[in-house]
């Protein structure tokens, strides 16, 4: 009582005055992020945030990996240490930004497919530099295309069905993930002459302790989810962890059956970020190692994915969220595609490969996450991970996967809302759902969506009623899926 009534006064602070700041301190962040606004608590964004970052947090060994792994067209590796520093370092800072300036629930690191396109395509072409010029290239391109409005319009022409359609196919496609992740579902090699390009664990069945903190994370999480109970999400990848370490330290398990991520108790605790790849990137180099007309392609082909990659993610997502409004739009879109833009511009200069909107965000808004707090938290993490690598490495894919299924059933509860008797929509939509998870590409699945809906459009007569912007995004995906024959005429190898 005495410390309330000394705050109305604006005497000297009571006894309650430390209650009293937190009180204001709380009070305004709910403001700023329209917490309470958007139906959410300070509760469910900072656990929608630690959610986020242990789902994704994998990138921060998967990145180094694949580009420290290759080599450039002069035998060069770049740093593994170097790497992970370079990929938190992003990571951090446009989660960040993307919280407090677009204040929606997505995070942004370095994008895989377009790392893998840069190390095993573009690096052999040239000198990391070089191809790392190139990204940065990419970013300020689709910067340009954000400034002129040209890709908020893109996603405002999109059909509502279509986006329905987008967000069911990205539920499906990090199921997937999850379960190939998590050595659930793996490849059947070639030599064995099936016709079943995936199959049920190793040889067909399940064998191994790893899958047993899987398959136990995920009931758990279903289990937890149809309780309803909070933090579902959070409180299994949490359990399941505890759980990993401790079955790795009580039974003998080959190291590689954890795959990426071993859960061993780290010997050490902090380690020095090394920033030496920050600022490593050359804007003209690839133009003059490999010539115009190559590296206009390489840069045509980045812009495309990382272009409709974003679009879809951040589309599913907010979808998810309850962020669209009546007319299917994302808030402060326009703020949300610069800031995604801007995180490829830093991926190039930090040589961590283009930075990029994650559909893990997607566990977050699993988990209540609805503002862009949710995102300065996780933001706040990759950040401490700069000096605690060895801390966000000891999550096992095993028990961060589930959260990617469960996830995945949500999204997929959208499909109920397309029109499955309107042949000239249900075919589309059913072609970007299948399309994500069969290829392995979000682009994928949207560049099939929009050609077929052009397509069928025209057929049934109905060409002049499709977007101007729509004919042209397919247009370009016509081009993209036919890359190689656009390449052969041209001459280019």
């Amino acid at each position: 009582m005495t410390g309330q009534a000394s705050g109305r006064s604006g005497t000297s602070p009571g006894p309650g005055s430390g209650t009293g700041l937190r009180s204001s301190l709380l009070s305004t962040l709910d403001r700023f992020f329209t917490v309470s606004g958007r139906g959410s608590t300070l509760g469910r964004e900072v656990r929608g945030g630690f959610a986020t970052f242990f789902t994704m947090a994998y990138i921060l060994v998967l990145n180094p990996i694949i580009l420290g792994q290759a080599t450039d067209k002069f035998g060069h590796h770049l740093s593994p240490a170097q790497l992970v520093t370079a990929t938190a370092l992003v990571a951090a800072v446009m989660t960040l930004i993307m919280g407090v300036v677009g204040n929606v629930p997505l995070a942004l690191a370095a994008g895989l497919g377009i790392n893998a396109l840069v190390a095993y395509q573009i690096a052999p072409r040239m000198s990391w530099p070089d191809a790392m010029g190139l990204v940065v290239l990419e970013g300020l391109l689709i910067c340009l295309l954000v400034v002129t409005g040209l890709r908020q319009a893109v996603m405002h022409a999109i059909p509502q069905p279509l986006k329905q359609a987008i967000s069911v196919g990205i539920g499906l496609f990090i199921a997937f993930i999850g379960f190939v992740d998590a050595g659930f579902a793996t490849r059947n090699p070639d030599k064995a002459n099936t016709t079943v390009p995936v199959g049920l664990g190793t040889g067909g069945s399940l064998t191994g302790w790893p899958l047993l903190v899987f398959c136990l994370g995920l009931l758990l999480t279903v289990c937890l989810i149809a309780r309803r109970v909070r933090g579902a999400i959070l409180i299994s990848i949490v359990t399941m962890s505890v759980f990993a370490v401790a079955l790795n330290a009580l039974v003998d398990i080959d190291r590689s059956a954890w795959g990426l991520t071993v859960p061993d108790v780290p010997d050490d605790v902090v380690s020095a970020p090394d920033f030496g790849l920050v600022g490593e990137f050359s804007l003209g180099g690839g133009f003059a190692e490999v010539g115009v007309i190559t590296a206009v392609l390489f840069l045509f082909t980045l812009v495309l994915s990382d272009f409709f990659d974003t679009m879809g993610t951040v589309v599913g997502v907010s979808n998810e969220a309850g962020l669209l409004d009546k007319s299917g739009r994302v808030p402060r879109i326009g703020r949300v595609l610069f800031v995604d833009a801007t995180a490829a511009v830093a991926g190039g200069a930090a040589s961590a490969s283009s930075g990029t909107v994650y559909v893990e965000s997607a566990a977050g808004v699993g988990e209540g996450a609805r503002t862009g707090l949710a995102s300065v938290v996780t933001g706040a993490l990759f950040g401490l991970a700069l000096f605690f690598t060895p801390l966000a490495t000891v999550v096992p894919a095993q028990a961060a996967t589930p959260a990617l299924v469960a996830v995945g059933f949500l999204l997929m509860t959208q499909v109920k809302d397309i029109p499955w008797d309107r042949i000239e929509i249900a075919v589309p939509a059913f072609l970007t759902m299948a399309v994500m998870p069969f290829t392995f590409s979000i682009t994928n699945g949207i560049g099939a969506g929009f050609v077929s809906y052009v397509v069928l459009q025209t057929v049934l007569g109905r060409a002049r009623k499709v977007h101007w912007l729509l004919w042209g995004a397919s247009a370009l995906f016509v081009v993209y899926f036919a890359i190689d024959p656009v390449k052969q005429l041209l001459g280019v190898d």
